[in-house]
């Protein structure tokens, strides 16, 4: 599993007295009645937990950053030298937003805050946050919060230049975080647990933005498996030769047209005693690279087509946080992997495939391969026995249509969708449930097979729920599940924002490991 470049320890020193390169404190917005009443000096409020470092400015450092323009909207950063006021040179004061009305701070704005500022401060060796922590029972999340923020905001791609980058900051080194007490085991199990799950993400984050000549298959299997053994979990891997052999139609199907074959990969963790006695399986697609096949597609942005595997990636890494955390649930990971690429063995629209359920799927389009790969698995992780199962993919266009960039689209057992809503919202991964209209399931009838793959007449209408369909003819009735489709969120084209790099995103692995938390609690 990737570490974290970034360190992150506690610290119950005041603020002011800390000997690190910058500081970061908050700063939120007021509203245009406050600012007028208040003057210039009231256009920012400052944020609890830099007290003594406003004492030290003597009660001038909401006025001087709101003269070097800060406004204190989210995701704003601005830095202002200390001269010598405090230990530390440097102030970064981090935007919050609007003051929360008799409330604790909203988490997801605090862990895109503290990202924002370690990835502004790049080149420092060492940062301390001082930003709001509740004192009461909202504290966990707060601090939570804080310290996944400032590790994912301080993940680079190592890339592919043979050059030095003279421009280039080196991240981040050292974060330590301003807490009440330092000591306190509550807090300092947040660190642990902060630190193992953003270990997971970063990894996904790897995965998702290695060059897909370096991640065929193949040598996605190899990755997944060497880091999986290293943390303990048991492994299972179908090659091309067993997969036929098994039955696994939709998988073969896709993977015929590379030269790089297919696999799928089986993680297993199994906590000691046996724990619940509830099992969960986490389903991912796993398409290295997605030219659409025979269906081909447009040659704009298909680069972007590397990480069609971000699924597989984010189920591959949730497991690893799974073997760190050790819940007491059962939990098996599947990823079906394979390359989509057009050529004489390609699978064809009007091939009907006899898929590991036994169903027959008449293809009418090869850009449709996701939903392919991944019946297999879902039928396979229903086999083994699973009470509950989630998959993840980047499924549809029609998500980022209907829903966005950072908005994943659930379709399933509406329970299991409501709590993937809830454990999204709860880690700043947001989800939305959709439906699944019988009407849509009644278009991809199929005249020489039980379904066909999309709409017959190739609508797209309801695009993102014709993959929720079509999915949910391979998941057995006795299992809870959870579609969970992320064309938009799994990867970010855009600058960097908040805890996001460009490229792989990591959603939604911090989802996945608190409804596996969530089972072990609760059932």
């Amino acid at each position: 599993m990737t570490s974290p470049r970034t360190t992150l320890s506690l610290v119950d020193t005041d603020p002011a007295e800390l000997a690190v390169d910058a500081i970061v404190i908050g700063v939120h917005s007021q509203t245009g009645e406050q600012a007028a009443t208040n003057g210039l000096a009231g256009t920012l409020l400052l944020a609890s937990g830099a007290e003594s470092i406003a004492a030290a400015f003597d009660g001038k450092l909401t006025e001087t950053l709101a003269l070097l323009g800060a406004t204190g909207g989210p995701g704003e950063v601005i830095k202002l030298a200390t001269l010598g006021t405090i230990t530390a040179p440097v102030v970064a004061a981090v935007g919050l937003g609007p003051e929360p009305s008799g409330a604790a701070p909203d988490p997801e704005a605090l862990r895109r805050a503290a990202g924002g500022a370690v990835r502004a401060l790049a080149g420092a060796s060492r940062v301390a946050m001082a930003l709001p922590l509740p004192d009461d029972a909202d504290a966990p999340a707060a601090l939570r919060a804080v310290a996944e923020g400032s590790l994912l905001g301080s993940y680079r791609f190592a890339g592919y230049k043979t050059r030095p980058q003279p421009a280039r900051r080196e991240p981040v080194a050292e974060v330590l975080v301003a807490v009440p007490d330092a000591n306190d085991s509550t807090a300092q199990a947040e660190v642990a647990r902060a630190t193992a799950v953003v270990g997971a993400v970063l990894t996904s984050r790897d995965w998702v933005n290695t060059a897909p000549n370096e991640l065929r298959p193949p040598a996605f299997a190899e990755a997944v498996v060497a880091a999986a053994r290293e943390a303990g979990l048991d492994v299972e891997v179908l090659d091309e030769a067993a997969l036929k052999a098994g039955g696994y139609g939709g998988i073969i199907a896709v993977g015929q047209g590379s030269e790089a074959p297919p696999r799928l990969v089986k993680l297993t963790y199994t906590p000691e005693g046996g724990g619940t006695g509830k099992r969960v399986a986490l389903v991912g697609k796993g398409i290295t690279f997605d030219t659409g096949g025979i269906s081909i597609k447009p040659a704009q942005g298909m680069w972007e087509m590397k990480s069609d595997m971000a699924g597989a990636a984010a189920v591959g890494a949730a497991m690893l946080a799974v073997a760190a955390l050790k819940p007491s649930v059962a939990v098996s990971g599947y990823l079906p992997m394979a390359e989509n690429m057009p050529s004489g063995t390609s699978y064809r629209p009007g091939d009907v495939i006899s898929m590991y359920s036994g169903k027959k799927v008449e293809v009418l389009n090869t850009d449709a391969e996701g939903r392919m790969i991944l019946a297999d698995a879902i039928a396979r992780a229903c086999e083994d026995g699973c009470d509950y199962l989630f998959e993840t993919s980047t499924l549809t266009g029609g998500q980022v249509i209907s829903l966005g960039k950072r908005i994943a689209g659930v379709m399933g057992t509406p329970e299991l969708c409501e709590r993937v809503r809830t454990a999204g919202d709860a880690v700043g991964e947001p989800t939305w449930p959709m439906p699944l209209p019988d009407d849509v399931r009644k278009g991809m009838d199929s005249d020489v097979a039980d379904i066909s793959q999309v709409n017959a007449g190739m609508d797209r209408a309801g695009h993102m729920l014709q993959g929720g369909v079509f999915l949910r003819e391979f998941v057995t009735e006795d299992v809870a599940w959870a579609h969970i489709d992320i064309a938009g969120p799994g990867y970010h084209s855009g600058e960097p924002t908040g805890y996001w790099a460009k490229g792989g995103t990591g959603v939604p692995v911090r989802t996945l490991v608190q409804l596996v938390e969530d089972v072990a609690a609760n059932g």
